[in-house]
């Protein structure tokens, strides 16, 4: 199994995948990919709140999403900013209401919002997720 802290190991995202045991996991990583053309960054964050190996799907230079593997599910971040702020909160009535309460339970700082969204299933927080990438990708609007 492999050890998302062992920072002289850079996993493979089937090896992350064998962490999660989820198979929610890969086919979100399959469908970021196909969908929005990005490719994934496995990078190791010494950061105190997140420390470990994380997967950043990136278009352009930026950021879509960010993985964060767990045991059986996995965390999708996804940063709403000054330029998506408004698309997100038109959008947010049709969202499930557990991504209203992430929406609004998030902080925002310097003009930004960090959504840590726990995934274990393809369900509507699942969609919402993929919404909010859309967003962010500036495809949808």
């Amino acid at each position: 199994m492999v050890d998302l802290q062992d920072k002289g190991h850079c996993p493979t995202l089937e090896e992350i995948g064998e962490y999660v045991k989820n198979p929610v996991f890969l086919v979100f990583c399959s469908e970021m990919k196909e969908i929005y053309k990005c490719r994934e960054k496995i990078e190791f964050s010494s950061c105190s709140w997140e420390r470990g190996w994380n997967i950043k799907f990136k278009k352009s230079g930026k950021t879509l999403c960010t993985v964060y593997p767990r045991e059986s599910y996995f965390t999708a971040m996804v940063v709403v900013g000054r330029k998506e702020q408004e698309a997100v909160e038109s959008l947010l009535p049709e969202c499930t209401e557990r991504m209203q309460e992430i929406y609004h339970g998030t902080k925002e700082g310097n003009g930004q919002r960090w959504l840590m969204v726990d995934l274990e299933d393809v369900d509507g927080v699942y969609r919402d997720v993929l919404w909010l990438v859309e967003i962010r990708r500036g495809t949808l609007r």
